[in-house]
């Protein structure tokens, strides 16, 4: 089984990915910034020299890492034994790539050749995990990785943990809240260690040194389910992580599957929700492979404004009227709007609209949201 014909584009130079990983680590340009950058400008070195302009005429400077920084950060994963992929290389995963969101760059470590181009499924759920969800998902985990599927899941404890066990010898990758060298939680520090031992990978799209905080799960949930054709949510509560997993796959496009469990066990209240509001029922990797077959027929859109277009790409960064600025500003709210609809709201083109919200965003007064929307954050 293959995950469809994936059209990476030409790997990154030295000196390029040195300045994608400055663009990427500056203050305020997340995955959505620095693909507009990038679309803008045509490299990442002509956006980073327009940075401090365009956030000046956003309403305050920003924070630019340094070329030195950068250098720093990509030898310490190679100590590590790690690499940076770009969101064109062949090894940058393939249904990641096209999810909304994406980040540009991913830190990765270990991996047999070609593990992250396999199709693959998410298992996640809950932390307190009864024996009956882990050997459900442990059982899930193993059907479909002799199938030739690459297990995801987040390290956590219970079923995340369970998932990668059971995986260790087909292929699992684990995608972490904080850096590769800051994995979480602790107890699970030697699963992770035999998932490199076995081929596996590690995953993230934090710098080195970041410990995870509480905002930063929600982001590596968005990873989990972006790398798979399918989330498989085994054991959930009503506010569980795993539910804004399975949202988060739902808006990207993902199968969602669910485990049911008794009515009478919290840990099963928010998988039964899931079926009830139209999540696939499963119970064995048979019906999950059955499902997903059909996802790896299709192609996978290739990312052509992700790619780095030369000097003969570059638009001027002119300076738009002050009307205009006025004009956008008042048509945005703390309700997110979709850009195509400020573009007809306002009547200005879409090069302004889009070289506006960029101050905006580096400024730190717009949020971006799933959909190509945005809101005005109100200071």
């Amino acid at each position: 089984m293959t995950a469809g014909p994936a059209e990476p584009g030409i790997p990154l130079g030295a000196a390029q990915r040195v300045a994608w990983l400055r663009l990427i680590r500056s203050e305020n340009v997340g995955p959505a910034t620095f693909r507009d950058l990038l679309n803008h400008f045509g490299s990442a070195a002509a956006a980073l020299d327009a940075l401090p302009r365009l956030a000046q005429r956003g309403g305050r400077p920003i924070r630019i890492a340094s070329a030195a920084d950068a250098e720093r950060e990509i030898e310490a994963l190679d100590r590590l034994g790690g690499r940076f992929v770009g969101i064109g290389e062949p090894d940058y995963p393939p249904w990641l790539r096209e999810a909304d969101g994406a980040p540009p760059l991913v830190a990765l470590r270990g991996g047999t050749a070609g593990l992250t181009r396999r199709p693959a499924v998410a298992i996640v759920g809950a932390r307190n995990a009864s024996v009956a969800g882990r050997k459900i998902a442990m059982s899930l985990a193993r059907g479909l990785g002799m199938q030739g599927f690459l297990i995801v899941s987040g390290l956590a404890r219970g079923i995340d943990a369970a998932a990668h066990e059971a995986s260790l010898s087909t292929g699992t990758v684990a995608v972490a809240a904080g850096g590769l060298d800051r994995l979480y939680p602790p107890e699970n520090l030697d699963l992770a260690e035999r998932i490199l031992a076995e081929g596996g990978a590690h995953l993230s799209e934090m710098p080195l040194d970041w410990e995870p905080r509480a905002r930063d799960f929600p982001r590596r949930n968005r990873i989990v389910s972006g790398m798979a054709a399918a989330v498989v949510v085994v054991e959930a509560a009503d506010r569980s992580g795993s539910l804004i997993t399975a949202r988060l796959a739902a808006e990207q496009g993902r199968l969602v599957c669910a485990v049911p469990g008794s009515p009478l066990d919290p840990r099963a209240a928010g998988t039964n929700r899931l079926i009830k509001n139209g999540a696939h029922l499963v119970t064995e990797a048979a019906d999950i492979a059955e499902l997903v077959a059909p996802q790896f027929g299709r192609p996978l859109a290739p990312p052509p404004d992700w790619r780095e277009e030369g000097e003969d790409a570059l638009e001027r960064a002119d300076e738009p009227a002050a009307d205009d600025r006025a004009r956008l500003i008042e048509a945005l709210g703390p309700a997110p709007i979709g850009i195509d609809d400020l573009i007809r709201f306002t009547g200005l083109s879409a090069s302004t609209v889009q070289i506006l919200l960029l101050e905006l965003d580096l400024a730190g007064r717009i949020a971006r949201h799933p959909g190509q929307r945005v809101s005005l954050i109100e200071r």
